[in-house]
């Protein structure tokens, strides 16, 4: 390893030192399912009811008893019945019941035949191929019974999740409340979105950003603005920060070379730890605790601050909410077709493209410069090309990881 990535700690240590220290949320509220999308559940979901409700056909045919079928005779048809229309007739020997899929199966049905496999004159029916006991009935409870967790606490609540719920009568859903982040950027170069620049400005896109990926994940996001290069000022927003939110995100003020107070106000504050990480883009990190909440502080430059919250910040927060399960999409292994620049010594998430190849198989090529203030790679991107911390170049051919963008980046 080179010496000037001597000291840098990896993503994975970064990671488990965060996740180590913090906790889930306790607080939850009882909420509509209209209202519940992204949300996450505060406990495990039990059914009312069983699903299906009752015996009903699998397929359109003809409920039998098969001691009918001993007779050479065809069978007549003794009434129908379909889905929201039970059957409730006499149904005498010698007779089927024409069913449709859906519909509750009448009492004393043993069987119930496709009506592909039936042949229909005006004798009656007659059936064809082998009939067994309890063929295409779905059995009441088969898929949920009465009293089964359908859900478990910590699940995302999304489009597989809601309409589940829908179908078992549930109205409510007891879920945990929104963490709260305080989002704020430091530097008097920064401009807001929207005003005009003036000489020597840039628009402030980690904060737009940020807040972006943040009401995404499902945060109330508590925006305080540019913060000028003043300890006075930064301490303000800070205390005002600490005593609204969950979790405080700044950009900027973390990198060697940087103003000191704002690694004094923040050791002041509380105890926040400043990492080099040996990731690229993304080297400067710090992560610690205020007075009542955690502290995030992402590198000032856009490329890093995004690369570092959806590395680092993502999976804090998912862990914060309460949610179960990786909040990255696992890596695939592929080949990319373009050479990669690379030199040992970091992590590097470099922007990619992935896209089927006329064989069927996955391949990835790069977007293009990977320099970290190039933020348009993004809007062109659907993954990272995850090359490891002593890989060098990579030629086109080479065996690569990716991880696809999930929401947060259009994935």
């Amino acid at each position: 390893m080179e010496n000037h990535t001597a000291g840098l700690i990896s993503l994975e240590e970064a990671l488990a030192r965060m996740l180590s220290q913090v906790t889930a949320i306790d607080e939850q509220q009882l909420i509509p399912i209209t209202e519940a999308a992204g949300r996450i559940t505060a406990q495990a979901v039990i059914s009312p009811l069983d699903v299906p409700p009752f015996d009903n056909a699998a397929m359109d045919g003809y409920a039998i008893k098969l001691s009918d079928l001993l007779s050479e005779h065809p069978l007549t048809v003794a009434g129908k019945a379909f889905a929201g229309a039970p059957f409730h007739g006499e149904w005498p020997g010698g007779s089927c019941v024409r069913i449709m899929t859906g519909a509750p199966i009448p009492p004393g049905t043993e069987s119930v035949i496709m009506q592909e496999d039936a042949e229909v004159s005006a004798e009656g029916v007659r059936f064809a191929g082998k009939i067994k006991p309890g063929q295409h009935i779905r059995r009441r409870g088969e898929d949920i019974r009465i009293g089964d967790a359908v859900l478990a606490s910590g699940v995302r609540l999304g489009a597989a999740e809601l309409p589940l719920l829908a179908s078992l009568g549930i109205a409510e859903v007891s879920v945990k409340r929104r963490l709260r982040v305080a989002v704020l950027s430091t530097g008097d170069e920064l401009q807001a979105v929207g005003q005009p620049l003036q000489e020597g400005q840039i628009y402030d896109t980690n904060r737009f950003a940020v807040s972006l990926m943040l009401h995404q994940l499902g945060c109330e996001v508590i925006d305080l603005g540019v913060v000028r290069d003043d300890p006075a000022a930064l301490r303000t927003t800070l205390l005002k920060a600490d005593a609204q939110a969950d979790v405080v995100i700044s950009s900027g003020g973390v990198s060697v070379g940087e103003a000191d107070y704002t690694k004094e106000l923040l050791a002041e504050l509380g105890e926040i730890g400043f990492w080099k990480l040996a990731i690229k883009p993304g080297k400067p990190f710090a992560f610690g605790r205020l007075q009542q909440s955690w502290f995030c502080g992402l590198p000032g430059n856009p490329v890093s601050a995004t690369v570092t919250f959806y590395q680092l910040v993502q999976p804090l927060l998912a862990a914060l909410a309460g949610q179960r399960g990786a909040a990255l999409p696992p890596r695939q292994r592929v080949r990319t077709t373009t050479a990669l620049k690379k030199a040992p010594g970091r992590l590097d998430f470099q922007r990619g493209i992935v896209s089927r190849a006329a064989d069927g198989t996955l391949e990835v090529r790069s977007t293009g410069h990977q320099g970290s203030h190039i933020f348009s790679a993004f809007a062109a991107a659907n993954c990272f090309i995850v090359l490891e911390r002593e890989r060098g170049s990579v030629e086109p051919g080479e065996w690569v990881d990716i991880e696809p963008f999930n929401h947060l980046l259009g994935g």
